[in-house]
């Protein structure tokens, strides 16, 4: 049986993936091909070229995403991610698609077409950049004729493209809605909004997954909240190994 795991996006939040990988790892759950988008992204290319998931974290928690932006001074977003780019370069290299462990897909949203687009080949950087560029907040990326963002503008869990190669599909998706939240502030009511709208583009590809890892507990947590990444990891670890019995099946 062939296995997928696809990685939703989720800023902080996705440190959680890399508790799931460390699970999945520990339970030798054969992972053949991996999709992902935004912090997913990250995520998967970083596991796909090698780097254990506890090592992914320390580097993930080193430096914030804020201290890597740089004012933009130009008419299509207010910061550069160019240092972040830099840090991609630092630990990945010159690497690409082909040069990782296993089949690795990367969603982008092209803003001329408003369409979703799949990187599988070629230059590992640009797309891993580019599903990582917040609309707006950031220039868009030009790559292959394409003006392109982060994908989860219009798809947060981008399972099709592991559809017709895998057998078995795991989503983990790190957004768990917090009902009870109070809405008191300009900050809670923004991140509800974005958290709504992305999470809409979720619902439909859940049937397309077989079995879907949520930790409950992120819901408690800030999607920018850096300083509790630790709790997030743990959280992903935990909630995964919870559901060994149906993990370890598959090995069956």
């Amino acid at each position: 049986m062939k296995i997928g795991l696809v990685m939703s996006g989720g800023a902080v939040h996705g440190m959680a993936h890399l508790g799931t990988l460390k699970a999945l790892t520990e339970l030798q759950i054969p992972i053949h091909a991996l999709s992902g988008v935004s912090s997913g992204a990250i995520a998967g290319a970083f596991y796909a070229a090698g780097f254990a998931p506890e090592e992914i974290f320390e580097i993930a928690t080193r430096i914030s995403y804020w201290q890597l932006a740089r004012p933009a001074f130009n008419k299509r977003g207010l910061i550069r991610l160019d240092n972040l780019e830099k840090e991609f370069v630092k630990y990945l290299g010159n690497k690409t698609f082909e040069d990782l462990s296993l089949p690795f897909y990367i969603c982008a949203t092209d803003l001329r077409q408003g369409t979703t687009i799949y990187f599988s080949s070629g230059e590992l950087i640009k797309p891993l950049l580019a599903s990582n560029t917040v609309p707006v907040l950031s220039p868009p990326v030009e790559y292959q004729n394409y003006l392109l963002v982060d994908g989860g503008l219009l798809n947060n869990l981008p399972v099709e493209c592991l559809v017709n190669i895998t057998d078995f599909r795991i989503a983990s998706h790190v957004n768990p809605m917090n009902s009870e939240a109070e809405l008191k502030t300009f900050r809670s009511i923004l991140e509800r909004t974005c958290h709504l709208a992305v999470n809409n583009t979720v619902e439909p590809r859940l049937s397309f997954c077989n079995l879907v890892i949520e930790p409950p507990l992120l819901k408690y947590f800030s999607l920018t909240d850096l300083k509790n990444a630790r709790k997030m990891f743990e959280a992903g670890y935990e909630h995964t190994l919870s559901l060994s019995d149906k993990l370890l099946a598959l090995k069956d």
